[in-house]
């Protein structure tokens, strides 16, 4: 049997094994099977090869990957995990079948259009994510300790007093029971240094936007946009030219409803939460300060305004979603085009026309 010559593959990528699944130039089947997800396993199957197309979906491994088979030659497709499975849906998927039908996409020559590529993030990218990432992950554990002390105080009898959760750990306990008190004062030290490495990461943060990502600075010119906002916004979209319009981030980040229209059927469904879900929760806590006591008079505020106007059911939480919305759109803007952000622009030029 003749050796057939790789041209393109199809990775489907495990946390310890990974499918591969490679096709000739004719597009016939010249190998299958399982290698290593390390460094040596893809330089082992992949390496020495002449250049190949190698399609495989975003996840955990995709960043690290791509750098390793782009570093053997290959071209690397990574495609968005949504299109790929919306087009393999099966009643017996896997992992060979998965890998199939990524390789017979890149032998067709249409998978950079129709699975939407993903852009890698560099090395440095990922390990700025990564500090967001454990940011978020101990701001959740702060807020849990704090729910479970709320809860064993009320089961006595008693209520912890409001505060922020920076400031928990200052709590007067004179008034809780004996027992209660000295338990409660037992984790305070826990939330004190929660609160201060919090802290640490938000300086350092603020430091790595100012002097590697100097375009946040753009997003925060927006009343109520902070620097953990705008380095995820800058980290996770990666390049705004990826984008041919403004309106499209955001779908993107999952901000706008979904659609399923079939004849006369339209129905309004909710937004679609795909994309980053912190980048998503970010945006809608901006948008709950923009519409809050403390936002500044704006195009976005007013927005938000005539929506709750309307009534109708929940319009606050609708308003606060089509704002984080619009948001996402602004700053996707305000970066393309690096203009002095207007709060009152739009509002401005309607009343200069209707003169």
């Amino acid at each position: 049997m003749r050796t057939r010559i790789w041209k393109t593959v199809g990775l489907d990528v495990g946390d310890r094994r990974s499918f591969v699944y490679a096709l000739d130039a004719e597009a016939e089947l010249a190998w299958k099977g399982t290698i290593s997800t390390t460094k040596a396993g893809m330089e082992r199957h992949l390496g020495g090869r002449p250049r190949l197309r190698v399609v495989m979906e975003a996840g955990t491994h995709c960043h690290w990957l791509s750098w390793c088979l782009e570093g053997l030659g290959h071209e690397v497709v990574v495609a968005d995990p949504r299109r790929v499975r919306q087009a393999v849906r099966h009643e017996r998927k896997s992992d060979e079948r998965d890998a199939r039908f990524l390789a017979e996409l890149a032998a067709s020559g249409v998978a950079p259009k129709l699975l939407r590529p993903v852009q890698p993030k560099t090395a440095e990218q990922v390990a700025d994510r990564a500090l967001l990432m454990a940011r978020r992950a101990l701001v959740r554990a702060r807020a849990g300790l704090i729910h479970n002390l709320r809860g064993l105080v009320k089961a006595v009898g008693h209520r912890l007093p409001s505060k922020s959760p920076g400031s928990m750990h200052k709590l007067d306990l004179s008034a809780l029971p004996k027992g209660i008190a000295s338990l409660v004062a037992e984790v305070m030290p826990v939330l004190q240094r929660m609160t201060e490495q919090i802290r640490q990461f938000d300086r350092k943060m603020e430091a790595i936007a100012e002097t590697r990502y100097p375009e946040t600075q753009l997003f925060r010119q927006v009343h109520g946009v902070g620097p953990i906002t705008s380095l995820a916004y800058r980290l996770t979209l990666g390049d705004p030219k990826r984008f041919p319009k403004s309106r499209e981030v955001g779908a993107y980040v999952g901000l706008a409803p979904g659609r399923h229209q079939s004849g006369d059927s339209d129905p309004q469904l909710r937004i679609t939460k795909a994309g980053n879900p912190m980048l998503r929760s970010l945006l809608v806590q901006c948008a709950h300060y923009i519409l809050g006591p403390h936002g500044q008079d704006s195009d976005l505020r007013r927005f938000g305004e005539r929506i709750i106007e309307r009534g109708g059911r929940f319009p606050k939480r609708r308003a606060v979603v089509a704002v984080a919305r619009k948001l996402a759109i602004l700053l996707h803007r305000l970066w393309i085009t690096g203009e002095v952000y207007d709060p009152l622009r739009n509002t401005q030029a309607a009343a200069a026309s209707s003169r």
